[in-house]
């Protein structure tokens, strides 16, 4: 199951991100998501947990809780929408 994690600290960086997860299973990957142009977080990052017991548990219990001194929101990954404004006439 992938999981979107926002509200992070900017100085978070993968590795704990990662290890906040590992508390509740096993982790595929942990990515902080960076700008490209600065190097610098954008304050959230996405999670993938092969089991989806174990990713719907970390959901649950980290959801709302401090991590590095920020209160993260965490959920469950939606696919990425269109962006309706490249298809536009204007």
């Amino acid at each position: 199951m992938n999981i979107f994690v926002a509200k992070l600290n900017f100085d978070t960086q993968s590795e704990e991100l990662r290890g906040a997860f590992e508390e509740y299973g096993s982790v595929s990957s942990a990515n902080v998501i960076m700008d490209k142009f600065t190097g610098k977080s954008k304050g959230f990052g996405f999670v993938e947990m092969d089991d989806d017991n174990e990713a719907m548990k970390a959901i649950n219990e980290l959801n709302d809780t401090e991590l590095d001194g920020r209160t993260i929101v965490v959920k469950k990954a939606e696919p990425r929408k269109e962006n309706t404004r490249s298809n536009s006439k204007w």
